[in-house]
């Protein structure tokens, strides 16, 4: 291994690579770590929210490999590959390691990691959830373990953790009958693994560190260092801000928790009440969703070749911007402070649930709304259920 490779690096999504940036930025400026991630300012007299931009030289953080682990879909393959290119221009290395699309495709990928995995001094992960993720970490020996965000999924797994449950996924349910609970008990030894490593007390000489934008607290010997997306704003903007207001599309439809038809309903309701022109897409949303808000909206669809913190910086973006509960209510906040632009997020009326979300899904989406910092909100009600 490099002296490079001390410091090891696995994301599967272009979110938790841009973060694996912040954090090597974050750390080259040696931010302090903290027990809770602290509340932003107020509105400044510029307009602005939250604290000003970083006073901080523009320097390069300490190189480290970064193993790009990609999903199968084409929209999250691409925005990976322009994140990576950032990454190497930030002077790190990045491997890109197929993991996927083929029966024997992870045993492969692991076996070629292996040895890097065993010999590294620092590993930091962007998906705690991640089956592959939690595979890895049966060989790992470093002292220090480093969480990035993986949206917010941190929320649920801080809280997972804390409570000594097992890790999953806030918008899974159960499935997969007799075969599905045959996995889940086969996996059982690596999943128990993975939560010891990500609680350390108990454990001398071992760390684990949080890297955050969301409103979580640090338990059990872990430590809490704060993700002000100050290597966004150090790199890019501030935006040139247009009038009219940008939406943001979520995945919510695609992953089994808000009926589409209340779905197209409420951005229908959000686009004439705000008078939106452009919709941010998910990087997972489909096509055919896509092509039906088009018609019933006449809203622009945009799909973004970078994370939308990246987008929104580099302008032009709306002076406001709408979303649902999702990562972006707490990110952008931070990503967007001093530009003028306002972030605000519609509440998730509990009847948009379809009847498969889990039971966890709309205690879990009030939470991502009602925690969000410096944000303007607004009511459900302003996107009226269907019929």
């Amino acid at each position: 291994m490099t002296p490079s490779a001390s410091t090891l690096a696995f994301v599967e999504s272009p979110v938790q690579l841009l973060n694996v940036l912040e954090w090597a930025y974050a750390r080259a400026g040696e931010q302090p770590q903290l027990d809770s991630v602290p509340r932003q300012r107020g509105r400044r007299a510029d307009g602005g929210t939250g604290p000003g931009p970083a006073a901080r030289p523009a320097g390069a953080a300490s190189p480290l490999r970064i193993v790009v682990l990609p999903p199968t879909d084409p929209m999250s393959r691409g925005q990976l590959r322009r994140v990576a290119a950032l990454a190497r221009d930030e002077g790190h290395e990045v491997q890109w390691q197929e993991a996927r699309g083929s029966r024997f495709a992870p045993l492969k990928a692991l076996a070629a990691l292996a040895r890097d995995v065993r010999a590294a001094r620092t590993v930091v992960v962007g998906d705690p959830f991640s089956r592959y993720v939690q595979l890895l970490l049966t060989l790992v020996r470093a002292e220090e373990l480093v969480v990035v965000d993986d949206g917010t999924a941190t929320m649920e797994f801080m809280a997972q953790t804390a409570r000594g449950e097992r890790l999953v996924r806030w918008h899974r349910v159960g499935g997969g009958g007799l075969p599905g609970r045959i996995r889940e008990l086969a996996y059982a030894p690596v999943s128990a693994t993975a939560r010891r490593r990500f609680t350390p007390a108990g454990r001398p000489g071992h760390r684990v560190e949080v890297f955050s934008s969301m409103p979580v607290t640090a338990h059990g010997g872990m430590t809490l260092r704060t993700n002000d997306f100050a290597w966004t704003r150090a790199r890019f903007g501030p935006p040139r801000l247009t009038k009219g207001t940008d939406l943001v599309g979520t995945s919510l439809v695609e992953t089994g928790v808000v009926d589409p038809d209340r779905y197209l309903d409420a951005v229908r309701a959000l686009t004439l009440e705000h008078g939106a022109t452009r919709y941010f897409a998910h990087r997972r949303e489909s096509p055919e969703k896509l092509r039906a808000l088009s018609r019933a909206t006449g809203l622009e669809i945009v799909r973004p070749d970078l994370p939308l913190e990246l987008i929104a910086r580099r302008g032009p973006v709306g002076r406001t911007i709408v979303s649902f509960p999702s990562t972006v209510v707490h990110t952008l906040p931070y990503a967007l402070t001093g530009t003028g632009v306002t972030v605000a997020v519609c509440d998730v009326d509990p009847a948009w649930l379809t009847g498969s979300a889990s039971a966890r899904a709309r205690s879990f989406l009030a939470g991502v709304t009602d925690t969000a910092r410096d944000v303007r909100r607004l009511p459900a009600q302003a996107a009226p259920t269907a019929g």
